[in-house]
């Protein structure tokens, strides 16, 4: 369901109202509901962009691009943060706010047909993270950075533990990231650019019954298919 560019104030006060007593950010459900919206919020949750240069990035065109940008302005996902004159012009820089993000109760707002597209799109953009960092060197440059894979056998209260689990540990990190924000503009430190992704979901069953492939060729594989779904996304965008 997109959002219409003539949403009143009158209007997004009593959404947010609204989002207040229920607990579900409808603002962030209604945003997230088209996947441009989405493309575009995760990259300004990694830094500041202008619509120009999200139009560029995404190849999509600078009138539909800007269209999306003011949707999420209007429903509290971004803010503008400096504007930079160009050529008689004037050109908006935005980012994500802290609040940009689907809590579970969100999530179980959004149509079903929504859901598999964000997904992927999250886990592409984890992949990218990883892939870039292992190419570049910075995955391993750290001896105390994290990676873990735990299969489990869960009952639906184990299932229950470990997404409260999971909900802490994120409310912990936002924290986390907050506190050093403070930090480096009282130090004038730069900081580093870090990636923290975390998965609990269902696993198909019978995992043993999947075919025995070698290392190599599994990873091969993976590669493959990733840059035969990158070379399909692109000529879409192509014929568009």
């Amino acid at each position: 369901m997109a959002a219409k560019g003539k949403t009143t104030k009158r209007k997004q006060s009593k959404s947010k109202r609204k989002a207040n007593s229920t607990g579900v950010n409808l603002q962030l459900v209604k945003a997230l509901s088209h996947e441009l919206r989405v493309e575009i919020l995760g990259i300004l949750n990694e830094r500041v962009a202008s619509p120009n240069e999200l139009a560029n990035e995404l190849e999509e065109g600078l009138s539909q691009v800007s269209y999306h940008v003011k949707v999420l302005k209007d429903y509290e996902c971004i803010v503008l943060v400096k504007t930079v004159p160009r050529r008689g012009a004037v050109e908006h820089y935005y980012r994500a706010t802290s609040s940009a993000f689907l809590t579970d109760r969100d999530w179980h707002e959004l149509p079903e047909s929504v859901r598999p597209g964000l997904s992927a799109d999250l886990l592409e953009l984890i992949l990218g993270d990883a892939v870039r960092a292992l190419e570049e060197g910075t995955f391993d440059a750290r001896e105390d950075r994290h990676m873990s894979r735990t299969p489990l056998l869960l009952d639906d209260e184990g299932w229950s533990e470990v997404l409260k689990s999971s909900a802490e540990n994120l409310k912990n990190i936002i924290r986390a990231q907050k506190k050093a924000a403070t930090r480096m503009a009282k130090s004038g430190e730069k900081g580093f650019n870090a990636s923290v992704a975390m998965l609990a979901f269902e696993l198909p069953e019978a995992p043993s019954q999947r075919s025995k492939v070698s290392k190599g060729k599994s990873k091969a594989k993976v590669k493959g298919k990733a840059k035969a779904k990158a070379k399909s996304k692109a000529k879409g965008k192509a014929r568009r």
